[in-house]
């Protein structure tokens, strides 16, 4: 696989111009089509990492929907992790995953040596980490329930212990949810584990009155089901809960979230679409995000239609990512898509798994380096602003987005190159065209990248737009680059 991953790419090198296309970008109208949170584009942390639980790192395969190996606690005092979570910000953190749903809070009980537990200086550690760095906490709190007779019968005590201790010390929980896709329990603790939706809806209903009572402030998020690639919810009647969870609930969720990921790295045991570079590379195999949220939209229109729509968890490929693509460039197509897809059809914040931890994950954990995707999600931060405007590309291989810009009359258009041919662009409708920001990379399957030909560092803990240089001003766009176009009217 190696050799001819090798040989692919030596065809394909992005720094080389092939023959010229002309491509023509609209902008139909300056009036917003959609607009997303100030958060929009936020991360996550998993429990298994944060706390020391079962990982991907070092795991050739899963268990039980489970990387296989130990990993040691996240230190989130690290002050060059601060460092590079400000440069994201603002954001959410979600802490959750697929532990979310077995870990105790603060001490393990007596009868369970060894279990997972999520200390009160780590949970303390997760509000002060929060607060340094802009973000807002996503939390997601344990269903715990894996034995049939107890479905629809969910106990709060331990949630409301955890509230409580919260609101005492003025710790702020900005959104919380019930256990980490809940539709999929079958896949982590059995057949019989699984809830049914009417009794996953009672449950969910004692959780809100709870949250309510203990956090007014706090806005509860669910059901967060996972969606396949190809599939879909998958698994009718057992898994496919949604629209069923939605119509039972009685009490109104704040968020109708959804967990998807476009590929299934090789550590997972089912693979509806594997992570290969030419799958990530295929703009075809991009459009089953839309799809499955436009199911998701319906459901929550028709049920829950105060509800803002978020994807929950989203990552290059399940199970900890691909090794040597999802922390490649390649990846970063499928991210810069993503993120403008799911701008345009509604979504309100797209939570990243993981800003560290995994082969997908924004930065490195060892080295605490930034992957490729760090870099795209730096330059949309800095560029892209909340309100989504309405643009078209005359050609199926130059995906297009187009925000507001972070300065008044302004814009911002995201043009994404997924062919080996340069592309001589005529942008109609958008104004006097300001700066350029290419990113690039010699290789799609190198792990650094360029932005206007230059490696992006941090330079006295910061990183700026003017530490780039400035391209040329003509109109083209190179093989496989991802490109921020800013213009002023």
């Amino acid at each position: 696989m190696i050799t001819s991953m090798k040989a692919w790419m030596s065809k394909r090198r992005p720094g080389r111009f092939s023959t010229s296309q002309s491509v023509t970008i609209t902008l139909h109208k300056t009036k917003p089509i959609a607009q997303v949170d100030a958060r929009y584009l936020s991360f996550s942390i998993d429990i298994s990492v944060l706390v020391g639980g079962l990982w991907w790192e070092g795991s050739l395969g899963s268990k039980k929907g489970l990387g296989t190996q130990k990993t040691e606690p996240l230190d989130l005092t690290k002050s060059k992790l601060d460092k590079l979570a400000k440069a994201l910000a603002p954001a959410y953190l979600r802490i959750g995953g697929s532990e979310a749903d077995n870990i105790h809070y603060f001490a393990a009980p007596a009868d369970e040596p060894g279990a997972l537990v999520l200390t009160q200086n780590t949970w303390d550690q997760v509000h002060d980490f929060c607060q340094r760095c802009d973000l807002a906490l996503a939390f997601t709190f344990k269903y715990g329930l894996f034995k049939r007779h107890q479905h629809g019968r969910w106990q709060a005590d331990e949630v409301s212990q955890l509230l409580a201790y919260s609101r005492k010390h003025r710790q702020q929980i900005a959104v919380c949810e019930l256990g980490n896709e809940l539709n999929a329990y079958w896949a982590f603790y059995g057949l019989r584990a699984q809830p049914m939706a009417r009794k996953l809806a009672t449950d969910y209903d004692t959780f809100i009155r709870t949250v309510r009572k203990l956090s007014p402030n706090t806005q509860v998020a669910g059901p967060g089901s996972a969606f396949w690639p190809r599939i879909g919810e998958a698994l009718k009647p057992i898994s496919n809960i949604t629209p069923s969870f939605l119509a039972a609930i009685t009490e109104k969720l704040d968020i109708v979230d959804w967990h998807y990921y476009p590929f299934q790295s090789q550590r997972s045991p089912v693979r509806t679409r594997s992570a290969t570079l030419n799958n990530v590379l295929s703009p075809a195999a991009l459009n089953d995000f839309e799809k499955y949220l436009g199911q998701l939209k319906n459901w929550r229109d028709k049920h829950q239609p105060q509800a803002a729509l978020w994807t929950g968890e989203t990552g290059s490929a399940q199970c900890g990512g691909q090794i040597r693509l999802s922390d490649r460039f390649a990846s970063s197509f499928w991210w810069a898509d993503q993120l403008g897809r799911g701008a345009r059809a509604g979504q309100k914040v797209m939570v990243r798994q993981s800003l560290i931890g995994g082969d997908y994950a924004l930065v490195n954990r060892n080295t605490l380096k930034p992957n490729p995707d760090f870099w795209v999600s730096w330059l949309w931060q800095k560029l892209m602003g909340q309100q989504v405007l309405e643009v078209k590309s005359n050609d199926q291989a130059v995906l297009v987005y187009c925000h507001s810009g972070n300065k008044k009359g302004r814009c911002t258009l995201l043009i994404i190159n997924m062919s080996a041919n340069s592309k001589r662009v005529d942008c109609q409708g958008f104004g006097v065209k300001k700066k350029r920001f290419e990113v690039t990379a010699e290789r799609l399957t190198d792990n650094k990248v360029r932005i206007n030909g230059s490696e992006p560092k941090f330079k006295g803990g910061k990183v700026k737009l003017k530490d780039f240089p400035r391209l040329a001003k003509y109109d083209q766009v190179k093989p496989y680059s991802i490109n921020f176009w800013c213009f002023g009217w």
